[in-house]
């Protein structure tokens, strides 16, 4: 297993669902920067379960950094965060321990662990896992909120229903990250959650569109081939469990429109130079040009539903018919979000250490 994102600034996050702990270790973070616990913990609080629109299984999420810190700030070694897993249910999982769960990850990883992987819950494959990047997140975030880089993510679309666009993108980051349920329009959010509930109450999950938008990200972080800024986030988006698709800017819309549309045109403003629109995202070339980076991911509806499905028993490779046992969520997206923007700080600090250095990160 490859479990390690990141050149300059590097996390390795481990732990399977149903284990003793997750957790992340972040490697090459400067000395100095500081942690602070209750930005943690909010970040965490804000991916945990919110009533009947997710799974029941509640976690406390009472990390501990055990290595990496000293006074409330990184020594420069490895940061080592562990929480523990305490709701664990692994009975539910006993009768499906060789029957693939369809578009789950059970039938890859038995081809690729022949049947050591642990399957309870999902195990490494879980959503649960996604606390530790989170937490590891949370210290990167946190240090580009003092370098003036700031994030957020919010649900733009979910069982068909929209979120209104961004607008003050200031102010819209700052309500954001106040939120368990990411949304600008709180008419919208209450029709996401009955559309939600709905397929909830005849066993079945939805998806939705996570749209994230970073502010103050300099320009000229990035490669123009093989670790361009675009392919960095995508590969990290990638690694977060239900993300099918990410498109940057205007996304796929921009194939539609000519050239005189499609391009960002360039003037002063303050001695800098800015866009008028931003229909590439913030990018070009693979590298930022100091305009917002925008970017939306589409996750799929969460694949474990409470309803009869055909699939195998990859034991002796038989057909049967699958009805899950257990505690999963009717959609992901609403949680998926703060994971989305603790990813994107991983990935940006990375990028910032590699252009500039580990120290600026202090």
């Amino acid at each position: 297993m490859k479990n390690t994102f990141g050149s300059s600034v590097a996390v390795t996050i481990f732990g399977e669902s149903h284990g003793e702990y997750i957790g992340a270790v972040i490697d090459g973070l400067a000395p100095g920067i500081e942690i602070d616990h209750e930005y943690i913990a909010h970040m965490l609080n804000l991916r945990r379960p919110a009533g009947r629109i997710s799974t029941p299984r509640q976690e406390k999420d009472e990390y501990r950094i055990v290595s990496g810190a000293w006074e409330n700030r990184t020594t420069g070694s490895p940061l080592t965060i562990l929480i523990p897993n305490e709701s664990v249910k692994s009975g539910d999982y006993s009768q499906m321990k060789t029957v693939a769960r369809p578009s789950h990850a059970d039938y890859t990883a038995q081809c690729k662990y022949h049947g050591y992987q642990d399957f309870r819950g999902g195990g490494h494959f879980s959503g649960r896992i996604t606390a530790a990047l989170v937490a590891a997140g949370a210290v990167c975030r946190n240090a580009l909120e003092k370098k003036g880089i700031l994030m957020g993510t919010h649900v733009k679309k979910c069982g068909g229903i929209s979120d209104r666009e961004l607008m003050d993108l200031q102010d819209d980051i700052k309500a954001l990250n106040e939120k368990s349920f990411a949304v600008l329009c709180e008419e919208a959010g209450e029709k996401m959650r009955g559309a939600i509930l709905a397929a909830q109450e005849t066993g079945d999950s939805v998806g939705g569109v996570l749209e994230t938008v970073v502010l103050g990200m300099p320009a000229g972080v990035g490669e123009p081939w093989f670790d361009t800024l675009e392919g960095m986030l995508s590969h990290m988006m990638f690694s977060i469990p239900a993300v099918k698709g990410i498109e940057f800017g205007a996304g796929f819309a921009i194939s539609d429109m000519r050239g005189s549309e499609a391009n960002d045109p360039v003037y002063i403003e303050n001695g800098k130079a800015v866009t008028k629109t931003n229909n590439n995202g913030g990018i070009n070339g693979g590298i930022s040009n100091g305009m917002p980076i925008m970017f939306r991911t589409a996750v799929k509806p969460t694949p474990t539903i409470f309803k009869p499905q055909n699939t195998i028993d990859f034991k002796d490779m038989t057909e049967v018919t699958l009805e899950p046992k257990g505690r999963h969520d009717p959609a992901i997206v609403h949680r998926a979000g703060i994971v989305q923007t603790a990813a994107t700080a991983i990935v940006l600090c990375d990028a910032l250490a590699m252009r500039f250095g580990t120290d600026w990160l202090k």
